[in-house]
């Protein structure tokens, strides 16, 4: 039986020098994105914006019967598709892509009015969601997010499925480009336990990266959602300045993870002031899913079994079970 060793990393002092994103640039190789609207400026709009975003080859389709034929012949890297497509609806596409193509993860594209039904496709499998409003500002970070997340060196599986558990503890500074690491880094050992499928590490890692980035900047940087919203450079300027500066550079994040063949446990947390959990508005609920700030809780929320926060707010537990028959 193979038990892996635990992890630490080390402590370091204050960061200097220009700001890393906290996704990873845009992959060398060409990926190619299938996308699925029945409007055809919506599609080419969403086509040209992945053209102009990386080294993309970008396929067609007009609904969910077509997109389905097409994966069937060649396999995208990821699917973004319209909430609202002819032929087949488009909780039925994730939930047909899921079980047929679980290495490829799907995107949402949602237009106004219509949450319930990208929380039901959430629920059902897909890895993401972009508001048509702000497809031009998130599509690009978005699918790099998915990308990074679904990437797995698949020739380790047969040696890694020997490993039982692993229990690992992290303290890490305050660099963006860190994150993505950790996140590939526990897929790894999901992968290795069989916890769970393709699709649901995707998920995970998603889930994952949003938590760890909202302890890196709402927490230890103290950072607004709503400035990012209202003012993308002037959000990235304060957070590159405050993780130079004190009290911010001296914080750090510290993840701890247990993980069997059974159950994954993650815990984060931060050294920022906290805020009160009990004021967070339910991000499961339709009302709230466009609130500033919320998108990050709820794909947390949807992807994960248990979710909480401590009272101080400074620290989340996020649990992901093994699921029956699994």
């Amino acid at each position: 039986m193979l038990t892996s060793s635990r992890d630490h990393s080390p402590s370091q002092g204050c960061t200097s020098g220009a700001g890393t994103p906290a996704t990873p640039t845009t992959p060398a190789s060409t990926h190619t994105i299938l996308v699925v609207d029945e409007n055809t400026a919506e599609r080419m709009r969403a086509g040209r914006l992945l053209e102009a975003s990386g080294p993309y080859r970008v396929l067609y389709a007009n609904n969910g019967a077509d997109a389905l034929a097409m994966i069937a012949g060649n396999a995208p890297a990821v699917v973004l598709t319209d909430l609202q497509i002819s032929e087949m609806d488009s909780v039925d596409l994730v939930d047909e892509i899921r079980g047929k193509h679980p290495l490829v993860p799907v995107i949402l594209m949602m237009g106004p009015g219509h949450e319930g039904l990208a929380l039901q496709a959430l629920r059902q499998g897909a890895a993401s969601f972009i508001a048509k409003e702000n497809l031009s500002d998130e599509l690009g970070s978005t699918l790099e997010q998915v990308l990074a997340a679904a990437r797995l060196d698949r020739r380790q599986q047969r040696l890694l499925g020997f490993v039982t558990s692993f229990d690992a503890c992290f303290e890490l500074e305050n660099d963006p480009a860190l994150v993505p690491v950790l996140v590939a880094h526990l897929q790894q050992h999901l992968a290795r336990l069989s916890l769970c499928d393709e699709n649901e590490r995707v998920r995970i890692g998603v889930a994952l990266e949003e938590a760890l980035v909202n302890a890196l900047y709402h927490g230890n940087l103290e950072l607004s959602s709503s400035l990012r919203q209202d003012d993308s450079d002037t959000y990235e300027r304060l957070a590159e300045e405050r993780r130079k500066q004190p009290p911010h550079c001296t914080r750090r994040l510290f993840v701890r993870t247990r993980m069997s063949r059974d159950e994954a446990v993650f815990v984060i947390r931060d050294e920022g002031p906290g805020f009160d959990p009990a004021a967070i508005p339910d991000p499961t609920d339709p009302a709230n899913l466009d609130r500033v700030g919320g998108r990050g809780l709820l794909l947390i929320r949807t992807f994960m079994d248990d979710v909480s926060h401590n009272a101080a707010g400074n620290e989340i537990t996020l649990v992901k079970r093994r699921r029956a028959g699994g």
